[in-house]
């Protein structure tokens, strides 16, 4: 299967769109940049003065009409980033510009519904918490802070009716479109009720198109409530399952004879995504709950914060999920605020990292241009 082609045929399908939105293609395009200093420092650690931070800035463009949508943007970091500078060594270790976001979303009106094909490169972050959630893309062995990366090489089906919102989406992880998976989500909002709901699944089955795998199963759904402005109840629960099946990862040539054995992954051996999951039979259920305050109602913190978090997440067994974090703790906690002051925002959160008692701090200042 060569992605290559099914994005060719796909974009050519929308011909028809943009030819009819040629006209006003100008009116419609709009520049969208801001530039983002993000620093942690971890308690714990006393040699340092930041364990992790960058500079970068984000920069691109958006178009919107009645019949598409499209959106490109990239990532810029210094040419110091990412490079090791001891003894005089200049070695990169990342691209300084990254083709962070590019998609394009053609949309068709019905008389019953509203009917979508997008097609590129998006994230889709969409726990709405400051510091956990998104089980569905997610590795459970890390954590995000305030946006989480999880990007999708995809061409996905969209269909809107009523309240509903459902996606189906197959994404892929190499140019030949042989290792990949499967996503669907729904999506709702009540207008009746301020609530939000949430559920999505997940399956790597293009990896088994061609290559030998478990077929991991992830199911997720997320639920937000609101009280009153600010105030507002949100979680999220995840499954996820590792199919208990006896594999045969061996390579075999044509005459059916062993070509690799068990020292390390054969070739054709396609690991699922979670490498923590690496055998059959495995399943943890993760969830998180969350709550946000109304800090403008109360005198004198109005005008320090705009936002204001607190969450708590739970893993069973989370020691296992990494190697070198065996006695880490089932529970974790943050506390998040936030303060936008005009076109900038300010957002500060206090965490723990692997013991409840271990405590981390971030700091990230995103300032927009437009």
């Amino acid at each position: 299967m060569n992605f290559t082609k099914i994005a060719a045929a796909v974009l050519a399908l929308g011909i028809s769109a943009l030819a009819a939105d040629a006209a006003s293609a100008v009116d419609n395009m709009n520049f969208k940049a801001n530039v983002q200093t993000h620093v942690t420092r971890s308690v714990a650690e006393d040699t340092v003065i930041f364990s992790s931070g960058y500079i970068r800035a984000n920069i691109g463009g958006t178009y919107k009409s009645e019949n598409l949508e499209a959106l490109i943007m990239l990532r810029i970091f210094a040419p110091e980033f990412g490079n090791d500078l001891s003894n005089g060594s200049k070695t990169s270790k990342y691209d300084k510009i990254l083709a962070d976001l590019y998609w394009a979303n053609y949309k068709w009106h019905l008389t019953d519904g509203d009917l979508n094909l997008k097609i590129g490169r998006w994230k889709t972050d969409w726990s709405q918490s400051t510091h956990f959630g998104t089980y569905l893309d997610k590795s459970l062995s890390t954590r995000g802070l305030w946006m989480r990366d999880y990007s999708h090489n995809a061409i996905e089906l969209g269909w809107k009716h009523g309240f509903n919102q459902l996606n189906a989406m197959v994404g892929v992880r190499d140019g030949r479109a042989d290792a990949g998976y499967i996503r669907i989500e729904d999506n709702a909002k009540l207008p009746w009720i301020p609530l939000e709901l949430k559920l999505a699944y997940r399956a790597n089955i293009l990896d088994q198109m061609n290559h030998t795998s478990y077929m991991t199963h992830r199911l997720a759904a997320f639920a937000s409530y609101t009280f009153m402005p600010n105030l507002r109840l949100y979680g999220e629960y995840g499954l996820f399952y590792t199919q208990d099946d006896d594999l045969d990862n061996k390579v075999y040539d044509v005459n059916g004879k062993v070509k690799a054995k068990d020292a390390g992954l054969p070739r054709n051996y396609q690991a699922q995504e979670l490498s923590y999951m690496n055998k059959d039979g495995e399943m943890y259920m993760p969830f998180y709950v969350g709550l946000e305050l109304p800090v403008a109602i109360v005198p004198g913190i109005n005008n320090a914060l705009s936002n204001f978090y607190l969450e708590m997440e739970y893993i069973k067994d989370r020691g296992g999920l990494d190697p070198k974090k065996p006695d880490a703790d089932d529970l974790a906690w943050t506390i998040a605020m936030v303060k936008n002051i005009g076109k900038s925002k300010l957002q500060f959160s206090i965490y723990s990292e692997n013991l409840m008692s271990d405590v981390g701090l971030a700091f990230r200042l995103t300032t927009t241009i437009k």
